[in-house]
């Protein structure tokens, strides 16, 4: 299902709204719903190919130049190990705002649609449940029912160690060495 230009002029009208606290734009990946704080979104753009980098994580596809910034680009059914599909036409790129060591860092994270913009009070949001060290739930702000379905609403700020990233993109390549 193709996002309308009406329902994109809609998200975006709420997420450039003065009172826009405790809303949280939903998209889809793998069949599942998931939210992000709509004051962290920026803007939301079709799918276009990233200038891969070498030396970074499988989850992050590359680069994209938005308006002369150099974005890096998350593949978040990668980064939660989901099933790879290809890309379609409702594929989009959510560019967020993301907050680390004090500074904030644009980040585009590829989901398969985005989906509505839901007001949820904080008593309407539970915690993530927990699951005894075998899951990892830190990217997990918390659950929430909507219209009678569950939305697994996302702490973005969690969702990238960029230490880890700078640590392995400079660390040497591994050498293959004969036995």
């Amino acid at each position: 299902m193709a996002v309308s230009q009406k329902h994109m002029e809609e998200i975006t009208q709420a997420a450039e709204s003065s009172d826009a606290g405790g809303q949280y734009l939903t998209f889809m990946l793998a069949g599942e719903e998931y939210g992000v704080e709509i004051l962290k979104v920026q803007e939301i753009k079709g799918w276009d190919t990233a200038t891969p980098i070498p030396n970074t994580p499988d989850y992050v596809l590359g680069v994209l130049n938005l308006r002369g910034a150099v974005v890096p680009i998350i593949d978040l059914r990668k980064r939660f190990s989901l099933e790879s599909v290809p890309y379609g036409a409702t594929t989009v790129v959510i560019v967020v705002k993301m907050a680390h060591e004090d500074q904030e860092r644009t980040v585009g994270l590829v989901v398969d649609a985005v989906a509505d913009v839901y007001r949820l009070e904080g008593g309407e949001i539970q915690p993530p449940p927990d699951m005894g060290g075998a899951v990892h739930t830190e990217f997990v702000r918390g659950l929430a029912t909507v219209e009678e379905k569950m939305v697994i609403l996302l702490e973005i700020d969690r969702l990238i160690d960029f230490r880890g990233m700078q640590a392995e993109s400079k660390a040497p390549a591994k050498a293959e060495t004969d036995a």
